[in-house]
C-alpha cells in the first residue's frame, strides 16, 4: 500500500494542504501552517431522526414568537437598534480607537442598571480603577452595575454565574481569551472561540450581550468574518476626532430596520444623545454671505440640513488649487466644469476653489451636487444666497438636474425649519437653478437696503 501523504493545516482557520508553506492561503496568516499528519477518512455521519418539539413541521404550524424590546433609556441608541434590547440578543458595536465606543456602553450600562435590572460590565482592556474613574466622571455610579475586568473567558463565565446579569457587556471581544483554543488574544481561532461560547451562553440564558469590536487599519472588523454572521445586530459608532460629533448606525440587525442613524455628541461629562440635530450643521451667521447654500442630507431615515461653504479667489498659479472638506473631491470637480460648460461660468478654472461644510460633517451623497453648484456660483458672482432658500438635487454631466430619494422628506424637513424657497428637480437645468438663486440674492439684498434706508 501507498503511504499516505502528510497534511499540513491552519491553526487558525483549518485550511489543509499537502506541503507546507509559510502562508496560510486562506486566512494569510504567517507561520501558522504545521503538520497534522494523513487525513483520516471521510465517514457518513449518522442519521438522528429528530422526536418531538423538534420534528419539521409546516411553516403554517409554527408558532411565532413576539420579541418585544427593552428601552435602554437612550432614545437615540434604541433607535438604531429597533426599540431596544431584544432577551438573547447578540450585538457588536465596532468603530475607530478612541471614538466612543467604551463610553456610550457604559452609559448604556448605568441608564439599565437605573431601572433595576443587573448589569455586569466585563472590561478586557482597561482596569477596574480606570472604568470607575470614568464612571464616577460620566455620573454612571448605579448599585445595580456589576463591574469586573478579566481577560479569560472560564472566569467571565464565572462572574455571569455567580452575578447572574440581565445585561452582559464585554469590552472587548479581541482581548478576551479562551484556553481551550491556541494562539493569542485577537487572533481569529481566538475570537471565533470566544465569540460563539458568549453567544451560546446568551441563547441559553436568553441574556443580552453587547460585545465591542476593534477595526483593522481600513475600517472593517478585526477577527474572522465569521464574527459578523454569529451575532444578530451589528453597529458601527462613526465620528472624527476634531468634532464632537458621532453617529450609530446598524449594519445587521436581525429585529429591525438598518436605515436608522443614532446621533450623539461628546462632551466633558460624557456622551449625551442629540434627539434634533438640525442646527449643528449650519453657520450662526445672521446676515446672508456669498458661497453659502443649504441643503438637506439624509441620514438613514432622518433629514439634516447642512450648509455648503465656497470660497473662489483668483490666482495666478499654473495648476489652481482645489481644496474640498466633507464632500467628495471628484464629484466637486465634476460640477466645475458643467458650471463652466452649461451655467455660463466663464473662466472657473483659473480660479482657486475651495469647498466646505459647517460642522464637520461628510456629503457622500449626490443630492448636494445643486447645494455645491449654488454655492460655488454665489461666490463667483460674489451675491449671496437668502436665509429661506435650500436646494437639492443631482446633476447630470448635461447640465440637468435629476431627482433624489425621499424628495419629499427632504421637502417636508426644509419647510419645517423654515426654508421656504425649495430648488430642486423642478427647476429643470443648472443654469436655470443658478439664476434663479441669483434673483433670488438681488431681490433679498434689495429688501435688505430698503429696510436700512
Amino acid at each position: 500500500m501507498a503511504r499516505p501523504a502528510p497534511t499540513f493545516r491552519c491553526s487558525e482557520c483549518g485550511w489543509s494542504t499537502i506541503k507546507w508553506v509559510g502562508r496560510c492561503g486562506e486566512c494569510q496568516q504567517w507561520g501558522t501552517v504545521t503538520e497534522a499528519g494523513a487525513a483520516a477518512p471521510s465517514r457518513m455521519p449518522t442519521a438522528i431522526i429528530p422526536a418531538g418539539d423538534r420534528r419539521a413541521r409546516p411553516i403554517a404550524e409554527v408558532e411565532a414568537e413576539h420579541t418585544a424590546h427593552r428601552a435602554t433609556g437612550i432614545g437615540e441608541f434604541d433607535r438604531v437598534l429597533g426599540g431596544g434590547l431584544v432577551a438573547g440578543a447578540a450585538i457588536l458595536l465596532s468603530g475607530e480607537p478612541g471614538v466612543g465606543k467604551s463610553t456610550l456602553l457604559l452609559e448604556v450600562a448605568a441608564r439599565v442598571a437605573s431601572t433595576g435590572r443587573r448589569v455586569l460590565y466585563v472590561s478586557a482592556e482597561e482596569s477596574a480603577a480606570q472604568v470607575r474613574l470614568r464612571a464616577g466622571r460620566t455620573g454612571a455610579l448605579t448599585p445595580e452595575l456589576y463591574l469586573a475586568s478579566e481577560t479569560d473567558l472560564a472566569t467571565v463565565l464565572g462572574h455571569v454565574d455567580e452575578v447572574s446579569p440581565d445585561l452582559l457587556v464585554v469590552d472587548s471581544v479581541q482581548t478576551v481569551a479562551s484556553s481551550l483554543s491556541e494562539g493569542l488574544p485577537g487572533q481569529p481561532s481566538q475570537v471565533r472561540e470566544v465569540a460563539s461560547t458568549l453567544i451560546r451562553v446568551a441563547k441559553e440564558r436568553q441574556l443580552p450581550l453587547l460585545l465591542v469590536g476593534h477595526v483593522t487599519k481600513d475600517g472593517t472588523i478585526a477577527g474572522p468574518r465569521l464574527l459578523e454572521h454569529l451575532v444578530d445586530v451589528v453597529c458601527q459608532f462613526e465620528g472624527d476626532r476634531q468634532t464632537s460629533l458621532r453617529f450609530v448606525r446598524a449594519l445587521k440587525n436581525r429585529f429591525g430596520p438598518t436605515d436608522e442613524v443614532g446621533c450623539f455628541e461628546m462632551t466633558g461629562d460624557g456622551i449625551a444623545e442629540v434627539p434634533d440635530p438640525s442646527g449643528l450643521f449650519l453657520s450662526r451667521s445672521r446676515t446672508a454671505v456669498s458661497g453659502t447654500c443649504v441643503t438637506v442630507a439624509l441620514e438613514g431615515r432622518r433629514a439634516l440640513p447642512v450648509e455648503v461653504q465656497a470660497l473662489v479667489v483668483e490666482t495666478k498659479a499654473p495648476q489652481p488649487r482645489r481644496v474640498v472638506n466633507g464632500v467628495d473631491p471628484s464629484r466637486v470637480a465634476m460640477i466645475l466644469a458643467v458650471l463652466e460648460r452649461r451655467a455660463g461660468l466663464r473662466r472657473i478654472g483659473e480660479h482657486d476653489v475651495y469647498v466646505s461644510t459647517v460642522g464637520g460633517v461628510r456629503l457622500i451623497e449626490p443630492a448636494a451636487d445643486l447645494a455645491i453648484a449654488i454655492a460655488i456660483a454665489s461666490a463667483v458672482r460674489d451675491r449671496a444666497v437668502p436665509h429661506e432658500l435650500a436646494a437639492f438635487g443631482e446633476i447630470s454631466l448635461a447640465g440637468e438636474i435629476r431627482p433624489v430619494t425621499a424628495a419629499k422628506q427632504r421637502g417636508a424637513e426644509a419647510r419645517r425649519l423654515g426654508y421656504t424657497r425649495l430648488l430642486d428637480v423642478d427647476a429643470g437645468s443648472v443654469h436655470a437653478a443658478v439664476e434663479q438663486a441669483m434673483r433670488a440674492s438681488s431681490t433679498t439684498r434689495e429688501r435688505e437696503l430698503d429696510a436700512a434706508f
